[in-house]
């Protein structure tokens, strides 16, 4: 019981020296998409628990500011490549573990939307092998893909927003 406690404790943390992180990285904000209500800026702690954030289990949006988003996301399979243009994601890896490509260039790229284009394969870019307690920052513009997943991952994604 003690482990599982300490585990928590340093989950929360590795998020919240994320979330530190973002906020303190932040130069801009970005418009809102679409139609979307604009984002308000965070202006009290904003608390999620362990029920809230259920080890990941689900994808969820937990905090949507103009600087920055707090997300969880769980994946049992392979993703597509995309490209932020607009955002740095920090990738805080909770459980399970990935094939996930950075770099190189997107192939088959589509873009509905073009500030998140999408493509089908990486030519070059650097293979991580993502476990639990792994970080990993993609910086805006980089393409990224979670290439592979044999069982399932789960992750904290803090997106941080630029103009």
């Amino acid at each position: 019981m003690k482990d599982v406690k300490h585990a928590n404790v340093t989950r929360v943390l590795a998020c919240a020296a994320l979330l530190i992180t973002a906020a303190v990285g932040v130069v801009a904000q970005q418009p809102a998409r679409g139609n979307a209500p604009p984002r308000q800026p965070l202006t009290t702690s904003k608390f999620l628990s362990h029920d809230t954030v259920a080890g990941c289990s689900k994808a969820g949006t937990f905090v949507n500011t103009p600087e920055y988003i707090v997300q969880c996301s769980h994946r049992t399979g392979p993703g597509v490549v995309e490209v932020h243009t607009k955002e740095t994601d920090m990738i805080y890896v909770i459980d399970g573990s990935a094939t996930f490509v950075t770099g190189g260039k997107a192939l088959n790229v589509t873009a509905t939307n073009p500030e998140q284009p999408r493509g089908t394969d990486i030519q070059g870019g650097e293979t991580h092998r993502l476990t639990k307690g792994d970080v990993i920052v993609v910086p805006a513009g980089q393409p990224h893909w979670f290439k592979e997943v044999p069982s399932s991952v789960s992750y904290y994604v803090v997106k941080v927003l630029k103009q």
